[in-house]
């Protein structure tokens, strides 16, 4: 889109002319940070260079420190973000992680910006767990004189959503401190919402009276280099499908698939660790059971994402209906007003079983409303796109990007359910066929660049970062130590990358492997007891520098897996349990145990 060309209508322009017309400085400024927000949702906008614009930026006295605490490094982007309009503004900026923020000095503070995650069922990630321990307790001082904003991060999916936000916003200004802007709690899609409250945080920082006009705009940069289009979440890359591998046995009862796909031209660029975002659509015949069962018009048109489409083209691709979430079913109580489903919301055991394996039409069956597509429409969440670890390096397939999916398929009350994600890719999507990605960055989830040992954990599908990993230190002829704990149900079927973990070995890439196959004998063995089997050379290794990395399911493994490590560390290092959860978080905070966890 050129600059010089004015793409509004004569209505639109006429409408544009009547709101400017008498705003005050205060209220420009506000649309100007509005409409910065809503850019980001469309990937922002590519504008020509500008000589040294940082450079420009008058200097303030205005001093600001960002807190943020994060799993999966959405958090640290954020607060990266914002130090860097913060810093195009003028002011003071510093950018920390709870880690590494003396939190006893909170008191002397003027400004500070939290950005924080809400970690599985309402727990702060490790890394906040102290700061948000002392500004909750009764040691928090007071905070008369601080500014202060909040920035959650969550996943409605959940009871607790952002919890750990709201807490520290509260526990700040019961304190005493000022709260500059409101708390912005942000679902799955958090960009834009994000980007408002950056805005809104900065606006508020920076009175109108001693602001620089020109330091309210963001620094303009160049999309992609000044070539093309840059692609993100808000503009995925149509990527073709080069490969689609089952790598599971026929005799399996799991079907995971090995997808390969071009990122060639893209620019798109991604790290060991990293995820991919994978745009998907909704299983057909569970759109279609839907429609029968309400007797919608499969072309009754309803407002979704600002748009006015068919219900039927709404819920296959725009709406989520395969899953279930607790802000969902809030929703939809307070909709309908039904007793039992209220029951059921009071009841965090019943509900938990509810919510897993569920999905819409179940919800519709279940606790019955006599529901229009509109009323519906309005309180389904849209359709996240799904986030898989990427298991490639671009040191060693250049552009391209690898993927390992695991199908889910299911039976409950007599009909057959699946993924709406994996089942699309395995049964809906055929090699030169195209879908739509991103790459999801996962600083916290990196390999130690000066090669040092390295301990690797996962089950299932969670291997597949470690091959990333090693196809990484195999391309740069990095020796570094490595040793691999995998599981699976069984070793005939389900031995995901075995020819590559064995060529590994004769190449000594991969140090040590060690496998466990949880169906192959009539004691199940997972992970954690080849780990506790291997407990004094885990210990010595953790001693001399290793990192360890955990991949794999949230709810059970990893659990199990940071209880063996305790009780390793425990054991070997002959210190109480206090201590060995102490050792555990030294290691986090020296990034040497990470987590990629789901």
């Amino acid at each position: 889109m050129s600059l010089k060309t004015n793409p509004l209508n004569d209505a639109q322009l006429s409408a544009l002319g009547q709101l400017v017309e008498g705003l005050t400085k205060d209220q420009t400024l506000w649309l100007n940070g509005y409409f910065e927000g809503r850019l980001a949702a469309f990937g922002g906008l590519e504008v020509p260079m500008v000589e040294s614009a940082a450079a420009a930026a008058p200097q303030s006295s205005i001093n600001l420190t960002i807190l943020y605490g994060t799993e999966t490094g959405h958090s640290q982007g954020l607060a990266e973000k914002l130090g860097e309009k913060a810093s195009f503004k003028g002011i003071n900026t510093q950018v920390l992680s709870l880690y590494d923020y003396n939190y006893k000095k909170l008191k002397e503070e003027e400004n500070i910006a939290v950005i924080v995650s809400t970690h599985g069922e309402g727990d702060p990630p490790d890394m906040a767990e102290d700061f948000y321990k002392y500004v909750t307790g009764t040691r928090a001082p007071e905070l008369d004189g601080v500014n202060f904003s909040v920035l959650a991060l969550g996943d409605k999916t959940y009871k607790h959503f952002c919890k750990t936000g709201e807490e520290i916003d509260e526990a700040l200004k019961s304190r005493g401190a000022y709260r500059v802007a409101q708390l912005v709690k942000c679902d799955v899609d958090y960009e834009q919402p994000a980007e408002m409250w950056m805005n809104n945080f900065l606006l508020n920082l920076t009175p109108a009276e001693t602001a620089d006009p020109l330091a309210t705009e963001s620094p303009l940069v160049e999309s992609n280099g000044g070539f093309g289009e840059e692609f993100s979440k808000a503009n995925p890359y149509m990527a073709t499908v080069l490969e689609k591998v089952k790598i599971t046995g026929s005799d399996s009862d799991k079907e995971v698939y090995h997808v390969e796909l071009s990122l060639e031209g893209s620019g798109l660029e991604y790290e060991p660790g990293d995820s991919l975002g994978v745009f998907t659509q909704n299983p057909e015949d569970l759109v279609e059971d839907i429609l029968a069962f309400t007797g919608f018009d499969p072309e009754q048109k309803v407002d979704v994402q600002e748009m006015e489409i068919g219900i039927r083209e709404a819920l296959l691709h725009h709406l989520e209906i395969t899953l279930l979430t607790f802000d969902l079913l809030t929703k939809y109580q307070a909709k309908t007003q039904n007793a039992e489903l209220a029951k059921l919301l009071a009841d965090d055991k019943a509900l938990d079983e509810y919510l897993y394996g569920h999905d819409v039409l179940d919800l519709l069956e279940d606790f019955p409303f006599n529901w229009n597509a509109n009323k519906l429409a309005e309180v389904l969440r849209p359709i996240p796109p799904r986030l898989y670890s990427i298991s490639s390096s671009m040191e060693s397939v250049g552009e391209e990007v690898h993927v390992t999916v695991s199908v889910v398929r299911y039976e409950r009350k007599n009909r057959k359910r699946k993924g709406a994600c994996s089942s699309h890719l395995a049964d809906g999507i055929e090699i030169d066929e195209q879908v739509p990605v991103y790459i999801d960055k996962n600083p916290s989830f990196k390999l130690p660049a000066n090669g040092s040992k390295i301990i690797m954990v996962g089950a299932g599908t969670g291997v597949a970062p470690y091959r990333a990993f090693m196809q990484h230190r195999e391309s740069l002829g990095i020796k570094g130590e490595s040793w691999l704990f995998f599981g699976d149900r069984r070793f005939s079927s389900d031995f995901l990358y075995q020819t590559e973990w064995q060529k590994l070995l004769k190449n000594e890439i991969l140090t040590k492997m060690d496998v466990a196959f949880s169906r192959d004998q009539d004691e199940k063995i997972y992970v954690q007891h080849k780990l506790m089997e291997h407990q004094q050379e885990v210990f010595e290794w953790l001693e001399n520098g290793a990192h360890f990395y955990l991949c794999g399911d949230m709810k059970y493994m990893a659990k199990d897996v940071n209880k063996t490590l305790l009780e390793i560390i425990q054991g070997q290092g002959g210190v109480t349990e206090e201590q060995a959860e102490k050792y555990v978080k030294n290691l986090k905070r020296e990034k040497r145990f990470q987590t990629d966890v789901y």
